[in-house]
Formats: C-alpha cells, sequence, structure tokens
C-alpha cells in the first residue's frame, strides 16, 4: 500500500513537471523586447559632489589668550569623469542617475577638509556625449576622458577673512554645490566597414569567415542582437581596422521598425559598405534597393558611402540565375560569394581592402 502510494506520487510529480516545462517553454521574443539585448542609448542625470563647509573657530589654549581664527577650508565636492573602457560593451550598466561624493567639511586648528574622490562611468568605445542635442564629446579612444560634471568648491574658513581691519573675523562660508546636467549617451560602433543586409542574408556567417569575429548563427530572424566586431587580417600581416556585422534590417527599419534606429546610428561610422543580400531569394535586388532606402530615410547620405554588393549564399541552385539578373538590374559591384563554403571570400577581401585604402584621407 505505501508502496503504491509512493508510486502514483511519483507519477504526480513527473505530471507536474511535464506541464511546468511546457507552460515555461521559451516563447518568441517580441521585437521590442529583442533591442533590450544591447543598449546604444541611454539618458544619465549627473549630479556632483557638494563642497564641504568652512569652520569658523578661534584657537584657544591657557598661554594663548588671543590665538586668533583657526577655521580651516571645506574640501571639493568630487567630479563625475565619463571613462572610456574597451572592456565594456553597451551601455546596459550604465546607470540612469549617479551622485558624486561630498567633499569633507573644515575643523579647527587650520585643519582643511579632504577633498572628494570623483565618480567614473564606464562607457564603450564610440560612446559620443550629447545636452539637448548638441554634442559635447565624442568619446573614441580607449582610456579617453569627460568630466560630465564638475563638484563645488570648498567653503572657505573664518581663518581665510583674517586681515589687518578685521583680526577676529566670524565669517565662514558653505561649500558650493556640484554642477547638475541631464546627458544623453549614444553608442555607435567604431567600425571601417559594416556589413549590412536584410535578417538571414548570412551577414555573421561572413563575418565569422573572414574575420576572427565569433557571432552566434542560426536559421530565425535577428540572431545578431548587438552589432558584433572582427579583424580582418591579410596575407601580407596588415589588417583592415575593424569590420562591423550590423543586426539585421527590415523595411520601415527607419520608422523603428524590428530593432529600428538603434542600430541604424551604427552604420554612421563606418567608411564602407558591403550590402549582403540573399541569393536565393526570388528578387534580391529589391533587397538592395529596400535597404538603400532605409538608409537614406535615416541619412540621405549613407547609401553614397563607398560600397560594394555581396551576392551570398552561391552555394544554392537557384543563386546562379539570380546572379546574372542582379548584375543586368544594377551598375554597382557584385562579389558572389559562399559564406557557407568559404568561396570566393578571398577576392572579396582583396576588394573591400581597395575600397578602403582608395577612400582613405590623401595626407600628402
Amino acid at each position: 500500500m505505501l508502496l503504491e502510494k509512493s508510486v502514483n506520487l511519483l507519477r504526480v510529480c513527473r505530471g507536474l513537471l511535464v506541464q511546468s516545462a511546457h507552460k515555461h517553454k521559451a516563447a518568441p521574443l517580441s521585437e521590442k523586447k529583442l533591442s533590450r539585448y544591447f543598449v546604444d542609448h541611454r539618458r544619465v542625470k549627473v549630479v556632483a559632489g557638494s563642497g564641504g563647509n568652512g569652520a569658523s573657530s578661534f584657537h584657544s589654549e591657557p598661554w594663548k589668550e588671543w590665538g586668533g581664527p583657526d577655521g580651516g577650508n571645506g574640501g571639493a565636492g568630487g567630479d563625475i569623469i565619463i571613462k572610456v573602457n574597451q572592456q565594456v560593451k553597451s551601455l546596459s550598466s550604465v546607470s540612469t542617475v549617479y551622485h558624486g561624493k561630498h567633499g569633507e567639511a573644515g575643523s579647527s586648528k587650520n585643519r582643511f577638509g579632504r577633498n572628494a574622490s570623483p565618480t567614473f562611468i564606464s562607457v564603450p568605445v564610440g560612446t559620443v556625449v550629447k545636452e539637448e542635442g548638441r554634442t559635447l564629446a565624442d568619446l573614441s579612444h580607449h582610456g579617453q576622458l569627460y568630466t560630465a560634471a564638475y563638484g563645488g568648491a570648498g567653503g572657505k574658513g573664518n581663518r581665510f577673512f583674517l586681515s589687518n581691519e578685521n583680526r577676529a573675523p566670524l565669517t565662514a562660508t558653505a561649500g558650493e554645490k556640484g554642477q547638475e546636467r541631464v546627458l544623453q549617451l549614444e553608442l555607435r560602433t567604431m567600425a571601417h566597414a559594416a556589413l549590412v543586409g536584410f535578417p538571414n542574408a548570412g551577414k555573421s556567417s561572413l563575418l565569422r569567415v573572414i574575420s576572427n569575429a565569433r557571432p552566434a548563427v542560426a536559421a530565425y530572424p535577428f540572431t545578431t542582437l548587438k552589432p558584433h566586431v572582427g579583424i580582418v587580417t591579410y596575407r601580407d600581416h596588415q589588417q583592415l581596422a575593424v569590420l562591423a556585422d550590423i543586426p539585421g534590417l527590415i523595411p520601415g527599419a527607419h520608422l523603428n521598425r524590428g530593432l529600428g534606429v538603434s542600430f541604424l546610428r551604427h552604420i554612421e561610422r563606418c567608411r564602407v559598405l558591403l550590402f549582403v543580400l540573399d541569393m536565393s531569394s526570388s528578387e534580391p535586388w529589391e533587397q538592395f534597393r529596400q535597404l538603400c532606402f532605409e538608409l537614406d530615410q535615416y541619412n540621405p547620405l549613407l547609401s553614397h558611402r563607398p560600397h560594394a554588393i555581396v551576392a551570398n549564399k552561391m552555394d544554392l541552385p537557384e543563386a546562379k540565375a539570380n546572379l546574372e539578373n542582379l548584375r543586368s538590374r544594377l551598375h554597382q559591384t557584385v562579389i558572389p560569394v559562399s559564406a557557407l563554403t568559404g568561396d570566393n571570400t578571398g577576392q572579396l577581401i582583396l576588394h573591400l581592402r581597395h575600397m578602403y585604402d582608395s577612400d582613405l584621407p590623401n595626407t600628402a
């Protein structure tokens, strides 16, 4: 009897576990939730520390009846400093409010208060600091600093006001309040070339083949939820700075559909564009036109930058016929490749190097 009850109890528990597993089965992420994985803009309120108050006191000892004023000054409040850290890849770790440390108050015996230490905000390379739409700083180098808010000056002790006319000042001033500002931080990928295309065009697979990056690859839309960056190395060991895989765009991206404007801004930092088209689709040339339209709606000059068309998935049967139609309809450079097999990726790397070197500013 006891054994039967135990077996039944185990069956009930197993049934509950199965139901719970079905109930909590991972549902497809909504477009709104997808954009939360990578934070590339943040509104931050910074309030620097206030200065310490000055002290008002008089020296008093049995053998010094008229010791005079000895109130020390207060210490300065702590600044809030934005610091670029190449190990940080997103603004997700940045809080919405920062308060600086306050300076220490002065005290008797002419003792000055200690200055407060600064508060640092770590941000990724490529962060732009704005205030009311006006750009204050473009942080593009590791270790670069920008003082977002200055701490208040310390107050003056009554010793500071000692003069021949006033031998016993009682005045002492309070520390000044720290600077308070509301800033907008925007992250823009620092890359020289960008892979631009619709979801599942094979951008991530292509980046894996021609660089050292290892982005996720899967057969569903929006595999890439944040820009991935890879270094392309040539046979002569000269490398093309950075190649970025921009998350897939969809029609209406400039209206914030899909991953939206959050990732269109990353393309602004890229000097060269590679439009990756899925050659297994029925009309790949329409993909190119739609991509150019989305870029131009966001910034009219984007699609006019040096670019080439990467005809991907040439290993599929229908791709060869589509390639001929594509070349007859478009006048841009078309480079057929297969990210799956690696075919013709060498030509793509050489052409990318040629475009990049041709677009370098003339320093002669």
